[in-house]
């Protein structure tokens, strides 16, 4: 699970052939294709690109239309979005899932779990809500975490509009997936965590210099934080 998650963080293009020969080529690790496609199942990823049936749901939970075709990102809180993704401990595995703010990149909220459930999905952007209003739209792909009643409900009588990824968009949630290179390439996979608590006060470390710290190239060389409580530094200021 490891090697499949670092292979995967690395190009997400992957699929299970091309998983398959890295683990080989790369790992020195022989594996069928049966256990490489469990695995990939089990972290919840599949190979980024536009196809068919990219994210199968529910069936009896309510899928939303995606809002955001051609929507200029132009002010902070405009578009929220969230995803879950897969941290390696020393003697097991995390989830991770984080808010995160389109314009800024500013991570609004996170929250670990030991299983994939939506409660701390839920929490999570119960969390951000809290701490700072509504935005105008809030964006997740059609996981069964987010179809889920516990999670729509949130956004019911609200005046944040809910819009989930459609078919053969897999590169919507981009902003989130991006994120998660960062966090493991900068921190997970040079730390080594060990356990969960030591994970979770990593990862404040980590998500605190994330925002208020590390220099952006798309924000023009600021932090998120910056950019979301508008202090942005203008090159050629005095």
């Amino acid at each position: 699970m490891n090697e499949v998650d670092g292979l995967y963080t690395e190009d997400p293009t992957r699929g299970q052939r091309r998983m398959l020969s890295a683990l080989y080529n790369r790992c020195g690790m022989k594996a069928g294709r049966k256990l490489v496609r469990c695995i990939m199942r089990k972290l919840g990823i599949s190979a980024v690109f536009p196809k068919k049936h990219l994210s199968i749901p529910d069936r009896q939970h309510v899928k939303y239309p995606y809002l955001l075709h051609n929507v200029a990102i132009a002010r902070v809180n405009q578009v929220w979005s969230t995803d879950i993704t897969y941290i390696r401990l020393k003697g097991g595995f995390v989830y991770l899932t984080a808010v995160i703010d389109w314009y800024s990149r500013r991570v609004l909220s996170w929250k670990l779990s030991t299983t994939l459930n939506a409660q701390f999905c839920v929490d999570a952007v119960r969390e951000a809500l809290d701490r700072y209003g509504w935005p105008e739209t809030f964006n997740t792909d059609q996981g069964c975490q987010y179809t889920s009643e516990d999670f729509t409900d949130i956004f019911e009588n609200s005046p944040t509009r809910l819009s989930m990824d459609g078919k053969g968009r897999a590169f919507d949630n981009i902003f989130v997936e991006r994120l998660w290179r960062t966090v493991k390439y900068e921190d997970v996979y040079i730390r080594g965590y060990r356990s969960v608590k030591e994970c979770k006060i990593g990862l404040e470390s980590c998500f605190t210099f994330y925002n208020d710290r590390r220099e952006h190239f798309s924000l023009d060389g600021n932090a998120p934080s910056d950019i979301y409580f508008n202090r942005a530094f203008i090159e050629g200021a005095a």
